[in-house]
């Protein structure tokens, strides 16, 4: 038997039903302060306006140097007068000739390779032609990537050879072949290394044109400037830091007087 209905009356009162309240407290959020960020390229490009004086001094000590030993008959002795003909057959023939793009291409690509396990990286993959070439690495920075443009592999494959040659047999005789081939090659680099730079390569945009292009001719000129010393008998590396060093002098009077 069903249970009967309760009827509410006026006099019952209804219980309220039970509020759930949410209290919302608002949290005070501390601003986290975010690292600032600068661009690689940005920092690069400072310091390659950094470098730029140190460009001057050089160039101005390297063309002081050399007007000195050429007043002192640099240009007598057969060192200078055979890498000179190795660089005029060079010129002759690149200009001439063919380019043997392959063979640049291989020792682009071998400096790369060199340097990357000199820093202790692995070359995985290595390769060329004459349409150009690449390395796969697991490292990379801005000094393997710009050594092909002021390292002249093939000069010092022919210095190596040299060498290794003078341990088994008296090689004196074949100096002047060695002048003529430092020549030879020295140009292959330099004509190719000019030859490739307007080419928009990736190994100078990756770092920066303006920084890499610093890096280059400062790196080439210290080159050039080891080379004229060594070939000039009357310069000592001792005379052309002194000749830095008072350089160096002018240019910190002339930057304090403006």
């Amino acid at each position: 038997m069903p249970s009967p209905k309760r009827k509410r009356t006026s006099n019952q009162r209804k219980r309220p039903r039970a509020r759930k309240v949410l209290r919302h407290v608002a949290a005070r959020q501390t601003p986290v302060a975010q690292p600032l960020t600068i661009p690689t390229r940005w920092v690069k490009f400072v310091i390659g306006l950094f470098l730029l004086p140190t460009c001057a001094v050089l160039t101005q000590t390297f063309f002081t140097v050399f007007a000195r030993a050429t007043a002192q008959r640099l240009w007598a002795g057969e060192e200078f007068w055979f890498f000179s003909l190795g660089t005029l057959l060079w010129l002759i023939a690149f200009f001439g000739l063919p380019r043997p793009l392959l063979l640049y291409v291989f020792g682009h690509e071998l400096t790369h390779a060199i340097w990357v396990w000199l820093m202790g990286g692995r070359v995985s993959r290595f390769r060329v032609g004459r349409e150009g070439g690449h390395i796969v690495t697991d490292r990379n920075n801005f000094w393997i990537a710009l050594t092909p443009y002021f390292f002249p592999i093939y000069s010092v494959l022919v210095i190596a050879a040299y060498g290794a040659a003078s341990l088994f047999a008296n090689v004196q005789p074949y100096g002047r072949l060695l002048y003529a081939a430092l020549g030879a090659t020295w140009a292959f680099h330099f004509t190719f290394t000019c030859w490739m730079i307007p080419k928009k390569q990736s190994d100078l945009s990756d770092h920066g044109t303006f920084f890499s292009l610093v890096v280059i001719y400062l790196m080439n000129l210290i080159l050039l400037s080891v080379l004229l010393v060594l070939a000039s008998p009357q310069i000592t590396f001792a005379e052309f830091g002194s000749d830095i060093l008072a350089n160096v002098a002018q240019l910190a009077r002339h930057f304090a007087r403006s």
